[in-house]
């Protein structure tokens, strides 16, 4: 008899556990977030959409140009561009250095009062290092800042200086490319001028995460399209970057669900600017049949035989994904 009790007890273990990690959230493709209706939005489910099939995109990069974004979509402009006055940098008096924007964002719903979750807890390192563990970070001061060090610099706000709020916490991050890209770049580089300056077989960027605070949490319904009161919201500005990437932007707003009491709606945007002179070197490997995959625009949107991982070097699609359903993961343990 005590061992059928224990038998009981143990398989009945076993299923909360099985129970437990099959709740784990999985990503459903959409054509737009703001087309599914939130209660349509299923328990466990991520909806996800990015701009790859949008009309504005370039069909070649399937990234849409700085400029045509910009001047579209003002309000998404305002919220997730780097700051809301934010134009693409001018090289010199006549050239504009030239950018595409990636944009993905979702939507999941969550079983709790919205007021019951704290997005204050994810403003440090320790959130940064788990929605994706291949980027090592370690804490700078306002300092230590790229842009703060140039007043003319385009990547510094007209109003402040990066990692002044008290409430700030700014990041110095590095990403080693995995799988194949290293041994690719070693390779391209053998194959560059002299003159040129070696590519890195890394990303490193800095960043300032920290609460978005008032007045601007009010007015992020208008960025949403959800009516109903935003509790919390966290943001990550990626200022500088040493190659490839201009600027990047998370931004993850908690509103209370319209119609359910004890449940959440939460949705995350990524947004990452990238440049086009970056974009468009691809007569530099169109000789070299080992580095044809090795082209920038294909390496992005994770159409090369080089892509692997969940991280960067999976290419930006694979990427975001990666990282929304991390976050929707957290939450929902929280």
């Amino acid at each position: 008899m005590r061992l059928h009790r224990a038998a009981v007890l143990i398989a009945a273990c076993v299923t909360a556990y099985t129970g437990a990690a099959a709740q784990e959230f999985q990503l459903e493709d959409v054509p737009a977030v703001a087309s599914v209706p939130i209660a349509q939005i299923k328990p466990s489910t991520v909806i996800f959409a990015d701009q790859r099939n949008d009309k504005l995109a370039d069909p070649a990069t399937e990234l849409i140009p700085f400029d045509d974004w910009a001047r579209s979509r003002p309000v998404q402009r305002r919220f997730l561009s780097l700051f809301p006055s934010f134009v693409e940098p001018t090289l010199n008096q006549q050239t504009k250095l030239k950018l595409s924007v990636y944009q993905a964002e979702a939507r999941f719903r969550l079983p709790r009062p919205a007021a019951a979750l704290d997005l204050s807890r994810y403003a440090n390192v320790t959130f940064l290092e788990q929605i994706d563990p291949a980027v090592k970070h370690r804490p700078i001061t306002a300092g230590d800042d790229a842009p703060n060090k140039d007043a003319g610099a385009a990547h510094r706000p007209p109003d402040r200086r990066w990692c002044e709020d008290a409430n700030a916490i700014c990041v110095r991050s590095r990403y080693m490319f995995e799988g194949k890209i290293p041994a690719g770049i070693q390779l391209a580089n053998k194959l560059r001028e002299e003159s040129k300056k070696p590519i890195p077989d890394f990303i490193e960027f800095q960043s300032e995460i920290m609460l978005v605070t008032q007045p601007r949490l009010t007015e992020l319904p208008t960025l949403t399209g959800l009516d109903s009161t935003v509790t919390s919201a966290l943001e990550q500005n990626i200022f500088w970057v040493n190659q490839v990437i201009q600027f990047g932007k998370l931004l993850a707003v908690l509103q209370q669900h319209p119609t359910e009491r004890e449940a959440a709606i939460a949705t995350v945007y990524i947004l990452i600017a990238v440049r086009n002179d970056v974009l468009h070197k691809q007569r530099e490997y169109s000789n070299t049949p080992v580095l044809r995959n090795l082209v920038p625009a294909q390496l992005l949107m994770g159409k090369s035989s080089f892509n692997s991982g969940d991280s960067l070097s999976a290419g930006l699609p694979k990427y975001a994904r990666s990282r929304i359903k991390a976050i929707a993961n957290m939450m929902e343990r929280e």
